[in-house]
């Protein structure tokens, strides 16, 4: 059957399934294409009655993208930047439509989201991390848990890893090597060095887990015996930034953070840090010179005496 005459909703299966099998996009990514460009798929069948096909989909003028985010501002979904997300996922259905099947819409792909304002990292500081890694050996009473803490948090802060990442590491890595094999977003693999510390608080832990560790087992543990989930992980940030007084912003994904923002102010090379961030694009990166400049802006306001 011709693209233009098939139903909207077939097209965008086949899109998802280009995602997911071509483009290996994590679970949460297509969840949130699933969600937003469904989102509009299902706006064109209401705004017609019946079902909507490829033919609707490239005569789509941008009032009606407009008229649908504008139904999802009124649904509760009033962040610009999750306005933002939506349309930039209608956008790459398209851009889809136009290479897959020479769905052309070209006024729908000039549109612009909602301006976003510039949101920079808000990494922990040196001294609150180290508070924070310290505080985890202790928050728990039972040895093996708190070693397990320990050294999830020393290996997220010392190699910058996702939460996701450090968390799908299998049982293998014992001893510690010197180099770690990181699997991120996209299937990627990159090689990053595993500083003594974190070999030291690994190897601390693989010595007092009660379970068993090989290459078809997790390497960090629940406490019955399954895979520790990122919620727990959350939950044990949650409990060390109430203790110690720290903000909401403290979460483990501002150990990643910080870790980028810690090499750059010792004077790591930006391109370096990419790297070892699995950052495909070095714009990501330099956000991280934003969070530099701010801490310097706001030193000089401190310091200059005619400030």
């Amino acid at each position: 059957m011709n693209a233009v005459n098939r139903p909207a909703h077939e097209l965008f299966q086949d899109f998802l399934s280009h995602l997911e099998k071509e483009r290996a996009v994590s679970a949460n990514t297509l969840t949130a294409y699933t969600h937003d460009v469904g989102s509009f798929i299902g706006f064109l069948n209401r705004q017609r009655s019946v079902a909507a096909t490829g033919q609707d989909l490239e005569d789509a003028h941008p009032r009606r993208v407009r008229s649908w985010l504008s139904e999802r501002r009124a649904d509760g979904l009033d962040a610009a930047a999750s306005l933002s997300r939506a349309l930039s996922a209608l956008r790459a259905f398209y851009r889809w439509l136009d290479a897959a099947h020479g769905l052309e819409n070209a006024k729908v792909l000039a549109m612009s989201g909602p301006k976003l304002k510039s949101r920079l990292p808000r990494p922990t500081s040196e001294t609150d991390t180290e508070r924070l890694i310290d505080l985890a050996g202790e928050l728990n009473e039972t040895p093996w848990i708190a070693a397990r803490d320990t050294a999830l948090l020393t290996l997220i802060y010392a190699c910058g890893l996702r939460i996701s990442e450090a968390l799908s590491l299998t049982g293998d890595l014992t001893p510690a090597p010197a180099e770690l094999r990181v699997l991120g977003k996209r299937q990627k693999i990159r090689i990053v060095p595993l500083i003594e510390t974190a070999r030291e608080a690994l190897n601390a832990y693989a010595a007092q887990c009660p379970y068993q560790m090989s290459e078809e087992t997790p390497y960090f543990f629940a406490v019955r015996g399954g895979p520790m989930r990122p919620r727990a992980a959350q939950l044990l940030m949650q409990n060390l930034r109430g203790a110690l007084g720290l903000p909401e912003s403290a979460t483990p994904h501002a150990l990643r953070h910080a870790f980028a923002s810690h090499l750059l102010a010792h004077g790591g090379d930006l391109r370096s840090i990419q790297a070892l961030m699995g950052h495909s694009s070095p714009s990501t990166t330099q956000v991280y010179l934003g969070v530099e400049d701010a801490r310097l802006t706001q030193a000089h306001k401190l310091a200059h005496p005619r400030a």
